[in-house]
């Protein structure tokens, strides 16, 4: 029964074409295709643990409190975990703006908002569901494009909840370490454009090994699988080594 639980799982995660997100350009429809298909029966936030509901009510866990955004700590959103910028930076549209960039008064933009609107390789990779996660709005407002780091010791930024951030450097709880390592390294597998820095990729390294992946992340994986049609290799490799 084992080798043929195996089996099934690396029929399943070697059957996909591409190794990038080539399915979804749209980052609003990954959002609701992870609301509705993905964390449809898992509503926990990645970094708080808080619940949330199908309007994307956030209850929040006893013991949380945030002293801004007070408004968005009311509901989820959904979090770049390898924050967009990172890999955005990259094209020339995000640094140098585009011609077709020019907005009903004649003015021109760069940033994320051109990228967005004329490259298709940046909106993938933003569309990338394996790279999103929910969030309390308030916790995603405040990690911003932070790199995550091992922090001094300090209190939480967010009382019950361990999430500390401090000199524009964000320090995730250990509940959330495996899924973002594992997120880290999958983007910088499957996309050439984005690279980590030597350090952060020791600690993405160091944090894979120390906080394995789980049922949940596997689950989580083989939906998105589905969804968007290329393997996280990262995660599946994880997966098939614990029989998940």
């Amino acid at each position: 029964m084992k080798e043929l639980t195996i089996l099934t799982i690396v029929t399943f995660y070697s059957s996909t074409v591409f190794a990038t997100n080539q399915e979804i350009d749209s980052f609003s429809k990954a959002k609701k295709l992870l609301e509705t298909q993905v964390y449809n029966r898992h509503r926990t936030t990645l970094y708080c643990g808080a619940v949330f509901d199908a309007h994307k009510k956030v209850i929040a866990p006893e013991g949380f409190s945030t002293t801004k955004y007070i408004k968005r700590s009311k509901k989820i959103e959904w979090e770049h975990v390898v924050p967009a910028e990172n890999f955005g930076r990259s094209f020339i549209e995000w640094r140098d703006g585009h011609k077709q960039c020019v907005n009903s008064k004649g003015k021109s933009f760069k940033g994320r908002r051109c990228a967005e609107k004329v490259n298709t390789e940046y909106r993938h990779m933003q569309a990338d569901m394996y790279n999103l996660y929910p969030a309390i709005g308030a916790v995603n407002a405040l990690r911003s494009n932070y790199n995550f780091t091992m922090l001094p010791a300090s209190k939480s930024d967010f009382g019950s909840c361990g999430m500390k951030i401090d000199d524009r450097k964000a320090e995730p709880p250990e509940r959330a370490r495996g899924q973002i390592a594992r997120t880290y390294l999958y983007m910088e597998d499957a996309y050439k454009r984005y690279s980590m820095s030597k350090a952060q990729r020791q600690l993405m390294e160091a944090w894979d090994k120390m906080y394995p992946v789980t049922i949940w992340e596997c689950a989580r994986a083989k939906t998105i699988f589905k969804l968007q049609k290329n393997n996280n290799e990262i995660v599946a490799s994880r997966c098939l080594a614990k029989h998940f």
